[in-house]
């Protein structure tokens, strides 16, 4: 099973970085795979996007969630199966550090190729790198959810 880690710095507060993140509509503003997202419950969502070129369905239950430090989540149905987590480190109070980690099984011969060649790992760096745009951009974020969800 294909595992990512990536970090990236950006220059808001922990707490702008972190509500901007648990707006999971926006996602498809700054993550180039994701098409739409619809939040059906507190710790579910539905995903709609294209990787490789392939159009992707799946659900995402969201298995721990912890204001201004982490979100973790795993894949519950559709066509995509991998676990995460994103965690929020506090580098002063105007600069967040984001680090993702994500597990993934590679399906077929395509993505066990880009598996073996990076794509994942630089894709996953891009769309932490327009998440620092988008972020940075608005200095703001539209939003969050403060809630608390224990593994």
């Amino acid at each position: 099973m294909p595992n990512v880690i990536e970090t990236i710095d950006v220059n808001v507060p922990i707490a702008v970085a972190y509500n901007q993140w648990t707006e999971f509509e926006d996602f498809p503003k700054f993550l180039d795979f994701v098409e739409s997202i619809t939040q059906v419950t507190d710790t579910l969502t539905e995903w709609k996007g294209k990787i490789g070129g392939i159009e992707r369905e799946f659900e995402a239950q969201i298995t721990e969630q912890h204001r201004d430090e982490r979100v973790a989540w795993n894949s519950t149905g559709g066509q995509v199966d991998h676990a995460g987590v994103i965690t929020f480190h506090k580098l002063s109070d105007s600069e967040t550090r984001l680090t993702v980690q994500l597990d993934w099984e590679a399906k077929g011969l395509l993505e066990k190729a880009g598996a073996a060649l990076g794509v994942d790992k630089h894709a996953i760096k891009k769309d932490l790198d327009n998440f620092k745009q988008f972020i940075e951009a608005k200095g703001t974020d539209s939003g969050g959810w403060r809630g608390d969800v224990q593994a």
